[in-house]
């Protein structure tokens, strides 16, 4: 193998896990942030709360970033999806893992291509992954964005 054919190799690589990483999030927008709809159910017993991590009031603001505390007794292996809507329309879905293994992030930033800026209608849900593949939905929480 010359020296160009190993850089071409890296660089495809390199694409390839590009495109795989920005597949990711779609994959979880498409079965609707990955916690609702398709027969879900209410289980278990937990709670969680917003952190604000770049906040100067006291309030979840479009473009800041949050994450949550959570607590459950339900699982080893909670998630929590945000969703956020403008008028009726979803702007924003991200769904992320909170126990230690979980390898991206869990900081949500408020804002996405469809959220370019204004106040948005949020909530959280609590939920983790059932042994029959569902999801089995712990709680939920409103987070107002304001703008």
């Amino acid at each position: 193998m010359t020296a160009r054919t190993g850089k071409v190799r890296f660089v495809l690589l390199a694409a390839l896990g590009i495109v795989v990483l920005a597949l990711v999030p779609a994959a979880f927008a498409a079965r609707g942030g990955g916690h609702s709809g398709g027969g879900g159910t209410t289980s278990g017993s937990g709670s969680m709360t917003l952190v604000l991590l770049n906040s100067s009031d006291s309030v979840a603001n479009w473009g800041e970033s949050v994450t949550f505390t959570v607590s459950t007794t339900a699982t080893s292996r909670p998630f929590v999806a945000l969703q956020c809507s403008q008028g009726g329309v979803q702007v924003y879905s991200m769904s992320a893992g909170f126990f230690p293994d979980y390898p991206f992030t869990t900081t949500y930033v408020l804002k996405s291509s469809s959220w370019t800026g204004g106040a948005a209608s949020c909530t959280a849900t609590l939920y983790y992954v059932n042994s029959k593949g569902g999801d089995t939905i712990i709680g939920t929480m409103s987070v107002p964005v304001s703008a």
